[in-house]
């Protein structure tokens, strides 16, 4: 399998006071296309950190992260904004949705920054709300929605560009059991219909027992990293 992403003795500090914190000792990894793997670990653990680099959000102190054959590290400020734009998407625990905009906006809004033409961007964004189960909801607005339909419309935007790779930070944390299942498993079917890489940052039992790979995370380094052979659901 092709690659993805390689992080490289990856060391990451943050100043406080007159010295820094080190959320990141040293991490090495790689992840391959197609993956649905997760950063594992309680908070402190780095896994968020990691994630934001892996997203071009961040770069490191030390060592070096390649994403898609680009390193995050020497991307100029355009070119990680380039990076994100076209190659990457992002899903949040707070879903981080335009209120003022319908459904379909909100999904659409990536594919603008793309300047794709309108009948193609119509027909990308109704494929994708199909595939989260919302096509009755293309003028509602977040407020209308519940919360594990607003983070279906997050699925949507991440993936209605059909981007090489997901960042999912904390994804179910504000739902409840049913809605975060329908999640996973929207997920977990993207995954596999479309090839599309996932790395999860979460400590929520319920992600993880849906994950094909896990990697813990403890005080900046990566202590375990294994695949369950038959995850278990519920």
């Amino acid at each position: 399998m092709k690659t993805i992403v390689e992080v490289k003795n990856l060391v990451k500090n943050f100043p406080i006071g007159n010295g820094f914190f080190t959320a990141l000792k040293g991490v090495n990894l790689e992840f391959s296309e197609g993956e649905f793997a997760g950063l594992v670990g309680p908070s402190g653990s780095g896994k968020t950190t990691l994630l934001n680099i892996i997203g071009s959000l961040d770069v490191p102190s030390n060592g070096e992260v390649v994403v898609l054959s680009k390193s995050v590290g020497k991307l100029k400020p355009k070119e990680a904004a380039q990076l994100r734009k076209e190659k990457l998407g992002f899903i949040f625990q707070n879903y981080n949705l335009l209120p003022v905009y319908t459904v379909f906006e909100n999904v659409e809004f990536p594919l603008l920054l793309l300047n794709m033409n309108a009948d193609e961007r119509k027909k990308r964004v109704m494929e994708t709300l199909s595939w989260v189960g919302l096509t009755d909801k293309v003028k509602s607005r977040p407020a209308q929605l519940s919360g594990g339909e607003c983070q279906r419309v997050a699925i949507a935007r991440a993936m209605v560009k059909r981007p090489s790779l997901v960042l999912a930070d904390e994804p179910t944390a504000n739902l409840d059991s049913a809605n975060s299942h329908n999640i996973l498993q929207t997920m977990e079917k993207l995954n596999k219909e479309l090839k599309t890489s996932f790395i999860f940052a979460t400590h929520d039992e319920k992600v993880i027992s849906y994950l094909r790979r896990i990697i813990r995370l403890q005080d900046g380094r990566v202590v375990a990293d294994t695949s369950p052979l038959n995850p278990p659901k519920g």
